[in-house]
């Protein structure tokens, strides 16, 4: 009584099976990669310049050298503004001896005022050049705080932490007011490509890329990873369409430096099969139908697809068309 239960079970399990092991072919959107070649650029270039002429004495870097903002390039010197402190200081000197005598002055005629041998009118005189002296030292000391700060502009800075990308000028050249000691590359480093402007329409931020080795190498085990488009510019450029994308890792990379990458560059529908669908024949790829009947059909690239081997069937299937697995001898295409 049990055997017809089981006959029952096991024939569901069977067709489940089998309609398991169906495929039926349809068309999907697909991408068509593209390997191009993309340039190291920095996000931002800055200069650091001169604020004052002079003869650069000290040049502390050169090119390719890492730096903090605010880190100290160069140091340009104008010695005239040393002999001006030299003569402020003489000025401060004899403005001091003035100011003692004032200061004696003052308080002596504060005393014969209180005695009552002067007038008001020579205490008053008195106290006005005490003053005048003071003015006269206040501004003096201005004055050479503005001289000490020209010379602390001589002190060539960097404007933000980068790579030295070139250095104008060497120890003992002359520069002048706004001339620039070096140029810097900001740390941030993207991939900057230039694609024909067919491409244009399928770009989009957000985009993944893959990039490969660095030096323009062909080797699968070296690549640089994966990344994605950051920006595609609104602007065409001698017909071709400018996009950057962000991929970790280049920063020890030269700015101007090649890479290949391969990018999404096209859309479009086509019939994908997985691999393990198609059996190899003699100068012939075959598929097999529900119906049992193996049609030959014409094979594209292997794209892999949610973890799976698909490949594009460019003629031979029609969307609909039910596929099982190969039967019989000849190599399967997982086994290729």
């Amino acid at each position: 009584m049990r055997v017809a239960p089981l006959l029952a079970l096991l024939s569901f399990f069977t067709a489940t099976a089998e309609a398991a092991e169906i495929f039926v072919a349809e068309r999907r959107t697909v991408e068509d990669r593209k390997a191009v070649f993309a340039t190291v650029e920095s996000v931002r270039e800055v200069e650091a310049r001169t604020r004052i002429a002079g003869t650069v004495v000290k040049l502390l870097v050169r090119e390719g050298d890492r730096v903090e903002a605010g880190a100290l390039l160069a140091e340009v010197e104008d010695k005239k503004l040393a002999l001006e402190l030299a003569a402020i200081d003489s000025r401060l000197d004899a403005l001091a001896a003035q100011r003692r005598q004032a200061a004696q002055d003052l308080e002596r005629a504060r005393t014969l005022r209180a005695q009552g041998a002067v007038p008001q009118a020579r205490l008053d005189d008195a106290q006005a050049a005490f003053d005048v002296i003071e003015a006269q030292i206040a501004a003096t000391r201005a004055e050479r705080a503005v001289i000490e700060e020209r010379r602390r502009e001589g002190r060539v800075l960097a404007p933000q932490a980068g790579r030295v990308l070139a250095v104008r000028g060497t120890e003992g050249a002359v520069v002048m007011p706004g001339e620039t000691v070096a140029r810097l590359a900001t740390r941030t480093y993207v991939l900057r490509l230039r694609l024909p402007e067919r491409h244009a329409r399928f770009m989009r931020a957000g985009d993944p890329v893959e990039v490969g080795a660095r030096g323009l190498a062909d080797r699968p085990d070296a690549v640089l990873g994966t990344g994605k488009l950051v920006l595609v510019y609104p602007e065409l450029e001698n017909g071709q369409v400018v996009a950057d994308a962000e991929v970790e890792g280049l920063g020890d990379f030269f700015v101007g430096e090649r890479v290949r990458v391969t990018i999404a560059a096209d859309k479009r529908e086509a019939i994908l099969v997985p691999e393990a669908f198609l059996r190899r024949a003699p100068g012939v790829d075959l598929v097999r139908l529900e119906s049992g009947l193996e049609v030959p059909v014409q094979r594209g690239p292997v794209r892999l697809v949610e973890g799976v081997r698909m490949v594009e069937i460019l003629s031979g299937l029609r969307p609909g068309d039910r596929l099982v697995p190969p039967v019989g001898p000849g190599d399967t295409g997982a086994a290729r």
